[in-house]
């Protein structure tokens, strides 16, 4: 079987910062890391990082990140003291690794 070669990297074309864009697609609603990796065409990684320097710039603004904390779907157990963004990897109750992703959102 041959490998294919792959050609140069495209980068996406941007009218916008990535930040700037994260923070709109913010403005509309609660929304989770994938969700946003998917509207801004970044890794949700990347997301996760953008978002820990987007909530340290929101304050300056007089604007708040509003998290929805994760949530383990075989317990309930919610993640309301976590101050990672990261949704976590087991629930600590039960075990479980069926978790919510946490969601975000910008409060005025």
């Amino acid at each position: 079987m041959r490998k294919r070669e792959k050609g140069p990297a495209v980068p996406v074309e941007r009218h916008e910062t990535i930040r700037r864009e994260i923070i709109a697609v913010l403005g509309q609603g609660a929304v989770s890391a994938k969700d946003i990796s998917f509207e801004v065409r970044i890794s949700e990684k990347e997301v996760y990082d953008h978002l820990e320097h987007i909530r340290k710039t929101l304050i300056k603004k007089e604007h708040q990140l509003m998290i929805v904390p994760a949530e383990c779907v075989k317990c309930g157990f919610v993640f309301s003291k976590r101050e990672r963004l990261r949704r976590p990897g087991k629930c600590p109750v039960c075990k479980g690794e069926s978790i919510r992703e946490p969601l975000f959102s910008i409060k005025q």
